[in-house]
């Protein structure tokens, strides 16, 4: 499907291209390129005839003054296919309208000792960890067309104007194309600077995303809608108790069915990584999709649930809840809060907890290999396509410049992706079946059950005041799942998971006195990165608690925070003007209510302003969420704000509606009836402020929202009922008020 061979004729061909240059290092043949604009729906090929001049490894112009600009990182929805081309094309100043994307090519970036710098797509860091050297990459390209220019018209460079792709001097005008050969050839004596906050003209701006019209016309390609000739479809199911095994199959009870091909066990391996093994389990493959998961939902399999088939998540939590009650590994220490609590006028105790969560993307986990004698191709959504190359290389025993990623659109990451366990599983499946491109896809079913989503966390809370109201002390604990403490336990020192406590431990309130400690209770689950890891959860516990320090006290729970942040200009900033755009009260009527909460990650500073309505019998509508944000600097507004309403929508579902449980080892919801998402129909206003410092801060945008929308809507709901939230979701508490 992709052939990397040069012939004579296409060196030809390509030399002749944007007026008699050579491609430098890389060659993009028209079946070879990762590539995705605004007419091409599949990410990994080309669609233009015509061979572009590679001035960098970050971009090529093509012969008509196209610009294709390659992204690193993978695009889920969060908008880097338009975020990463504006860092480049701020500096290279190129005709926007003439600018495309395609997808950085992993196999190069492995060959080329990571000659993208950084190609995993996760912690909110797509702009905030790249642009620096993406903004270099335009800036340097800007100046070697500028000199090539410069040395054509026997000119200095500083005498060359470089603006919408053309290049003037006087009455000289060129455009990018006829000087990309040249420039590929250049080498600068130093590279320029680059420019700061305050100088942009293209970034901070509202430009239509380049994915859109793929997406509104339903032509962009995922990976479950890859297709490849003399494909077969493979369906699987794995132990529902993690750690169980397979007894056996009866495959004679459906080998007769129409186009089956085989099915096969799958067995775990002790010496794959944690993270990324195959768990033990069945396939079923078919010539197609239907035919193979039929054909499995009928074979009888037997299974060996285990050591772990009695766990349950009831005896779970009170586990958690015993943990807090004896010290735990310490998180933060400042001042003496046991000694200080003991003085206080008032405390208040507060305790918290929050379930299991899975990622639930709207495209299921698939993956499709391809494996021949000399090289294996492999397709699919993947949050890190150089990681998943890893992955496929090691399961296969291949080299890894002999294995080949072609990244899709992704339906969806939020970090589920970043694993690759779905990977390493149609790596082997394809292993197994030999001689054909496979496509594995998971059942919803199969994509809950088996996910690798948030970890359950319980958290108990103590505040000591002085006379005055003011908080003296304040000390937490948090027991719950540690991911770490399952991948590599050697990471986890002393029992310390410090991101079990984010959110907790590293709070911004001014108080003397903070103790922090976590507790580490694993079961029989898998947990990974979820949308902002730990400060997810964390921050409805710790938000909800500092909304009842505001009640003993007897002050208004955001002036509260305006004054314990007073030395943070920033968190001022933000508080501030929520107070301003939320128009937020505390007189409410009953049944109405407003509640607020802060939180700081990733590098932005983010504050939200629920106002709810709950009816005497409990019915709860969110009405309105304001957000309020500072993450320094902005590359695409409308983005940004978009970023506001999804994670409003996330969390919402997550607090109001969604909790995994397990009974007998194994998690009981597996599809949308049992573990539902918010419906449009209950979906908030959402209004997105920005309180940017500007300068050098740039923060991340996929995640920081996420976290205080639901404390603050647990704030609104106590408001107007005087009833606490406590757990998620809220659905098992009753809401009715008198």
């Amino acid at each position: 499907m992709t052939n990397l061979d040069i012939t004579r004729r296409t060196f030809v061909v390509t030399t002749a291209a944007a007026g008699g240059g050579m491609m430098l290092g890389f060659y993009m043949g028209g079946r070879s390129a990762h590539a995705a604009n605004n007419i091409n729906p599949s990410p990994w090929e080309r669609v233009s005839d015509k061979e572009g001049q590679e001035v960098n490894a970050w971009l090529v112009i093509d012969p008509d003054g196209t610009t294709t600009i390659r992204v690193g990182q993978s695009e889920m929805g969060q908008g880097v296919f338009t975020a990463m081309p504006m860092l480049v094309a701020e500096e290279l100043h190129v005709d926007w309208k003439m600018v495309k994307a395609e997808y950085a090519d992993s196999n190069r970036h492995v060959r080329n000792n990571n000659l993208y710098q950084r190609m995993s797509t996760g912690g909110s860091g797509a702009v905030r960890n790249s642009r620096v050297y993406l903004q270099q990459a335009g800036a340097s390209a800007r100046e070697r067309l500028k000199e090539a220019a410069a040395q054509a018209w026997s000119v200095p460079r500083d005498q060359v104007t470089a603006k919408d792709s053309v290049l003037t001097s006087g009455t000289r005008r060129g455009t990018y194309a006829e000087f990309a050969t040249k420039a590929a050839s250049i080498q600068l004596a130093a590279e320029p600077a680059i420019k700061q906050s305050g100088q942009f003209t293209l970034l901070g701006t509202r430009v239509a995303r380049l994915d859109t019209p793929l997406k509104v016309n339903g032509a962009a390609i995922y990976g479950i809608d890859v297709r490849l000739p003399g494909m077969v479809y493979a369906a699987v199911k794995s132990v529902p108790v993690r750690g169980g095994s397979l007894k056996s199959f009866n495959f004679d009870a459906i080998k007769g069915r129409p186009g089956i091909v085989g099915a096969y066990a799958l067995k775990p391996v002790a010496e794959q990584p944690f993270a990324s093994r195959v768990p033990a389990g069945v396939v079923v493959v078919a010539d197609t999709y239907y035919r193979a998961l039929t054909a499995l939902n009928l074979m009888p399999v037997e299974w060996d649930m285990g050591p772990d088939a009695n766990i349950s998540t009831t005896e779970y939590y009170k586990q958690l809840a015993e943990a807090v009650k004896v010290p735990g590994a310490v998180a933060r220490n400042d001042g003496d809060a046991i000694a200080v609590m003991k003085t206080a006028a008032k405390t208040v105790e507060g305790t918290y907890r929050t379930g299991y969560q899975a990622h639930t993307c709207m495209e299921p986990l698939n993956c499709t290999v391809s494996i021949t004698a000399d090289r294996v191709d492999v397709w699919g959504s993947f949050q890190n396509p150089p990681g998943s190359l890893a992955v496929v290389a090691e399961h296969l025993g291949v080299q890894p410049v002999n294995v080949y990623t072609h990244t899709t659109f992704l339906g969806d990451g939020f970090g589920q992706r970043s694993r690759n366990h779905e990977v390493r599983q149609a790596a082997e499946v394809a292993r197994l079946v030999g001689n054909r491109p496979v496509k594995m896809i998971w059942t919803r079913e199969e994509d809950i059950r088996q996910h690798t989503g948030r970890p359950a966390s319980y958290s108990w809370n103590k505040a000591g005041l002085d006379a005055a109201g003011n908080i003296i002390a304040i000390h937490s604990r948090v027991s719950g799942h540690s991911a770490a403490a399952q991948n590599n336990p050697t990471s986890v020192a002393n029992g310390l998971d410090n991101g079990m406590s984010n959110g907790i431990r590293d709070h911004r309130y001014k108080v003397a006195n903070s103790l922090a400690e976590s507790y580490i209770r694993n079961t029989n689950q898998h947990t990974q990165a979820y949308r902002a890891p730990g400060y997810e959860h964390n921050l409805f516990h710790f938000e909800q608690f500092m909304d009842e320090v505001a009640l003993l006290a007897g002050k208004n729970p955001l002036d509260m925070r305006i004054a314990l942040t007073a030395d943070l200009p920033d968190w001022q900033t933000v508080l501030k003007t929520l107070k301003e755009k939320s128009g937020y009260r505390t007189d409410l009527p009953k049944g109405e209510g407003m509640g607020v909460a802060i939180c700081e990650s990733f590098g932005t500073i983010v504050a939200a302003a629920a106002k709810v309505t709950v009816s005497r019998r409990g019915q709860l509508t969110v009405d309105k969420i304001n957000v309020v944000l500072d993450c320094g600097n902005l590359v695409t507004p409308a983005i940004a704000e978009h970023q506001g309403q999804s994670a409003t929508v996330y969390a919402l579902t997550d607090m109001l509606y969604r909790d995994l449980t397990i009974e007998k080892g194994a998690i009981v919801e597996g599809n949308f009836d049992t573990y539902p998402l918010m419906k449009i129909s209950q979906m908030p206003v959402v209004e997105t402020h920005f309180a940017l410092a500007g300068g050098d801060k740039w923060g991340g945008m996929g995640e920081p929202v996420t976290p205080p929308i639901a404390p603050a809507t647990g704030n609104a709901i106590f408001a107007a009922t005087g009833i606490r939230v406590r757990t998620q979701p809220i659905l098992g508490t009753s809401l009715a008020w008198t």
